[in-house]
């Protein structure tokens, strides 16, 4: 017999977990599924752990900029304690009974298993079976996507997973992948002591954003002694018990004891029953309409839908999903000022379209570009002030359509400018605003003034 509850909802990461507690909090019947840590991989292996391994890095970033500047300083690198604060305070070393407390606190039933669709409202998981009177959600995130070279399923590489949970940093490590993880693993480790390569097939790091940010990240990282080879196609992998060996595609071969596959991820939609529900169990993602509503009583939230692997964008529809399951009214989901942001250093905000995507859509474009060093804050900055002000303007309409803000604490100088994209602020209003001065936001009027120019 099936037990009967409101909602039922399928993958407990970060955007399933909101639903769940917020719909438990509303006295409804929830049922939560999770296979493996409720959190999800935000908590454990990604955003939280990963930030504090970056955090560590930019500090003896930091103290070897102080020649020069502030004296002479010393450093000595230590793993040991990012590796400790990412098992105490980040992960309870991968144990999230807090999580799944809270939620039943809330009222809501655990499931720890992996379930699957077995019809519309109906769920499988470990020999029950729950029917959904509300509906079903599913939240079961993304996994790595790992790319068809020839040996890589045979050797023992790393994913960004085992790359958190070091407890030593590696003498020298591969990253396959110069995209967001990748770049950020790879600065991290280099900066404890790793001797780091980063392979990349396309021909610029960070191949998703502007051109000008993968260029400024080639020099930056190539500073710092990390050998950077982008149009480069890994052909095989061999691993002789201790050393992994990368073969290109124009005969030069890498070695390294570790070996990092950061190629991107894919949605986890596979054995989840969506053929029951007349949905194609093949999809890249789960397609969803404004109200994150996949079918008749079944939403999808997160990852599975195809809107970018981040937290914000699970939060975000999360929110919207449970509006529409307790029936209230609430605005359809809009990505048009989707902000996103690589942690290195320096950091690369983006939101909206790139300049390639604008023209893809047929607009009339012009661009604005700032140099971060010009700035005043920048100038003052001097040691670690690389970075950029990019804006792209939807010429007919005089609005921001996109923008980039790389440079020192480039992710907070972005707010401003998704701002101005999501509330499609005039060109012109921006240009006659005040700008604090010195700030690295300033860096915004000197790209107006170029947009300006073009």
């Amino acid at each position: 017999m099936a037990q009967e509850t409101d909602v039922v909802v399928i993958g407990m990461g970060v955007g399933g977990e909101h639903v769940a507690e917020r719909l438990a909090g509303e006295r409804l019947g929830v049922v939560g599924i999770e296979a493996e840590l409720v959190g999800g991989e935000c908590p454990y292996w990604a955003c939280i752990p990963s930030k504090m391994m970056i955090r560590g890095g930019n500090l003896l970033a930091e103290a070897r900029r102080i020649p020069g500047m502030a004296g002479q300083a010393q450093v000595s690198p230590d793993f040991g304690p990012v590796a400790y604060r990412i098992r105490d305070e980040a992960t309870d070393d991968w144990n999230d009974q807090v999580a799944v407390d809270r939620f039943t606190g809330k009222g809501g039933h655990f499931v720890r298993g992996r379930a699957r669709l077995s019809g519309p409202g109906r769920v499988e998981v470990d020999g029950q079976t729950f029917s959904a009177r509300r509906g079903v959600v599913l939240a079961t995130g993304s996994r790595p996507q790992i790319p068809p070279v020839p040996g890589l399923d045979q050797v023992p590489y790393w994913t960004n997973r085992d790359a958190i949970a070091a407890k030593e940093r590696p003498p020298s490590l591969i990253v396959l992948g110069g995209g967001a993880v990748g770049l950020e693993l790879a600065q991290a480790f280099a900066r404890f002591g790793t001797a780091v390569t980063v392979v990349e097939a396309t021909d610029r790091l960070l191949p998703a954003e502007e051109p000008e940010t993968g260029s400024l990240l080639t020099d930056v990282l190539g500073a710092e002694g990390i050998t950077v080879r982008t149009g480069a196609r890994a052909t095989r992998v061999r691993h002789d018990g201790d050393t992994f060996t990368l073969s290109l595609d124009g005969g030069e071969e890498l070695t390294a004891e570790h070996l990092l596959v950061a190629t991107g991820r894919r949605a986890n939609l596979a054995g989840l029953g969506l053929e029951t529900v007349g949905l194609d169990p093949d999809a890249r993602a789960l397609q969803v309409d404004e109200q994150l509503r996949a079918a008749l009583g079944l939403w999808g939230v997160g990852d599975v839908t195809g809107r970018g692997a981040f937290t914000h964008v699970a939060m975000y529809q999360a929110e919207i999903a449970v509006r529409a399951i307790l029936g209230e009214m609430g605005p359809d989901a809009d990505y048009s000022a989707l902000p996103r942001v690589t942690f290195t250093d320096p950091e690369v905000g983006s939101v909206g379209l790139t300049e390639a995507q604008a023209r893809e859509k047929g607009l009339r474009v012009r661009t604005g570009i700032a140099q971060v060093p010009s700035s005043a804050r920048g100038w003052i900055h001097k040691a670690g002030n690389e970075g950029l002000i990019k804006l792209v303007e939807d010429a007919d309409r005089g609005v921001l359509v996109g923008a980039t803000s790389a440079g020192p604490m480039g992710g907070e100088v972005l707010y401003g400018l998704v701002v101005a994209v999501q509330a499609e602020v005039p060109v012109d209003r921006l240009r006659h605003m005040m700008y604090a001065y010195p700030t690295f936001h300033r860096a915004v009027e000197d790209a107006l003034a170029a947009l300006r120019r073009r």
